[in-house]
């Protein structure tokens, strides 16, 4: 399977543009944003689990990576309401749930060799941002291959700086623009390495992930 598989293309998916497509685990279903082969498959989606909710226990090569974006997402480590950003290097394995139901950005098999961190931040923390020039940065990893973290920009300010390698953004709250189009939350956006977007902050600024780095070789795409 192929979803959004040309890096070398820009990449938008907007709220309603994707369907939802149930997982093999009844109550938890997906939306595809980018991915690259069938079941187990370098991916980029948004997961649903309804109220209690669970897979089975498994291991995720390559890594996972998850957004908690409503309700609580379980594992054996915690329960996490939304705000938390969780990373499971290779080689790590969990039994998720969710009791109440829950809404995560999720990433499969795109993690660099050698990257053994496990990350559980709550974004939720005061003390987890910190003022960056013109900007308010919630930093969640920073590695030779990416750089990921949340970040909150006042309005018409201007969102990314020059991308030698590449973006990747999910608008959480407030807007996007560029130019005539108005990118509003639950969006996902992908930008090629070299691609100079001039995406601003909307009138209400825009709080938004960003992960940059992980584009600039053709082998993180394969």
């Amino acid at each position: 399977m192929l979803i959004n598989a040309d890096f070398s293309r820009r990449a938008i998916v907007e709220p309603g543009q994707a369907e939802w497509v149930a997982s093999p685990q009844a109550g938890v279903e997906r939306m595809m944003l980018d991915r690259i082969g069938a079941e187990q498959a370098r991916a980029t989606s948004i997961v649903r689990y309804a109220p209690d909710s669970r897979f089975p226990p498994h291991e995720h090569p390559g890594g996972e990576e998850i957004l908690v974006l409503d309700g609580t997402f379980s594992d054996e480590t915690g329960d996490f309401p939304a705000g938390w950003y969780l990373r499971n290097p290779d080689g790590t394995s969990h039994q998720p749930s969710s009791a109440e139901g829950a809404l995560i950005f999720v990433k499969l098999r795109q993690m660099a060799p050698g990257d053994d961190r496990l990350v559980r931040i709550d974004t939720r923390s005061a003390a987890a941002w910190q003022r960056f020039e013109d900007r308010m940065v919630c930093p969640l990893f920073s590695g030779p291959a990416e750089q990921v973290s949340l970040q909150r920009v006042a309005a018409g300010r201007l969102i990314l700086p020059a991308l030698a390698g590449g973006a990747e953004l999910l608008v959480l709250e407030g807007r996007i623009v560029d130019g005539d189009r108005r990118y509003q939350p639950g969006t996902w956006i992908r930008l090629p390495a070299g691609d100079d977007a001039g995406f601003t902050a909307g009138e209400k600024g825009v709080r938004f992930y960003l992960k940059t780095g992980h584009l600039a070789h053709p082998a993180v795409a394969g």
